[in-house]
């Protein structure tokens, strides 16, 4: 499979896992791990809905925790995340000690994105670790799930902060010229 190809494919998988998320009343984010074009683990966002935010539960720690079950796989610098969203500083740091070697995410977190962090200026266990990102995969599918989890009046989760306000702000496909 070419790699747009790839990575759209399972991005479209990511997508599934956020809308069930977003379907349970969620905040929309959802994470595929695939190893050698076969999917190992798959997670989804948890924790936003009872008005006390877990902060831990992110679907890519879920997706991680699930891998941890698995045997471990000899390289792990083959095994690629794809995520709705951009992994915060937390799932970065989690996806940079597993050794897994690509990220592919769809929508950009303003707010808390790790991704854009200098490895190099931080301690060895870290500035060692290489990692391939592809941002901005079916980005406008994922935005207009956040989208519409921001515009509905049931869910709390992150309302008027940064993320919500740059996330309305967006352009929608049907008002893209």
């Amino acid at each position: 499979m070419e790699p747009e190809i790839e990575n759209e494919h399972y991005m479209k998988m990511a997508l599934d896992q956020a809308r069930e998320a977003y379907d349970l009343g969620e905040f929309p984010v959802g994470c595929v791990i695939v190893y050698r074009n076969r999917i190992l683990v798959t997670g989804a966002r948890t924790g936003t809905t009872d008005g006390t935010a877990n902060e831990t539960d992110h679907a890519e720690m879920v997706a991680l925790r699930r891998l941890a079950k698995l045997p471990r796989i000899a390289d792990p610098s083959n095994i690629s995340l794809y995520c709705t969203m951009e992994p915060c500083l937390m799932c970065y740091g989690a996806i940079l000690l597993s050794g897994i070697g690509k990220i592919v995410y769809a929508y950009e977190d303003v707010m808390g994105g790790g991704t854009r962090c200098n490895l190099a200026t931080l301690s060895p266990l870290y500035a060692t670790r290489q990692i391939a990102i592809y941002p901005d995969i079916l980005r406008d599918e994922s935005l207009e799930l956040f989208k519409a989890f921001f515009q509905d009046p049931k869910n709390d989760y992150w309302r008027d902060s940064l993320l919500s306000e740059y996330t309305l702000r967006q352009p929608s496909r049907s008002s893209a010229t």
